[in-house]
């Protein structure tokens, strides 16, 4: 075999590792639903907060402790325990991002980046106010 060959083959392999390494990063996106099937298994939802019930939140009890309810686009409800800090307006956020596992109804979240929140545009109910920062710019 030539060098050449040998090269070629080496980068190949090389491309299929790399390829193979990213296939455990990709993530779908779960209904609260299809999350209670998967049970015990990682799994991402994106839901809204559900207003209607309270935040529980106590930093002088424990600050580590933040429980408080989804809903899906489905209608589907669940509880949600995260074990780190209460997010910084979680109250404000239209979107939320979970990566978790379910255990029963509780969706559990033990890592801290396993929380995303999609805060409202500034600029949302003034299309002015965008306008104006557009042309500052």
């Amino acid at each position: 075999m030539k060098k050449l060959h040998v090269i070629i083959l080496v980068l190949i392999a090389v491309s299929i590792a790399v390829l193979i390494s990213f296939t455990g990063d990709l993530t779908t996106f779960e209904t609260i639903a299809s999350a209670r099937q998967k049970s015990g298994k990682t799994v991402t939802i994106i839901a809204h907060l559900d207003n209607t019930q309270p935040i529980e939140y106590d930093p002088a009890r424990d600050p580590n402790f933040v429980s408080f309810h989804i809903s899906d686009t489905l209608g589907n409800k669940a509880k949600v325990v995260y074990h780190f800090e209460k997010p910084y307006d979680l109250e404000k956020a239209e979107r939320i991002t979970l990566k978790g596992k379910m255990n029963g109804e509780v969706f559990e979240i033990t890592r801290k980046d396993g929380i995303l929140l999609k805060c409202p545009s500034k600029y949302k109910d003034d299309p002015n106010s965008a306008q104006k920062a557009l042309s500052q710019n």
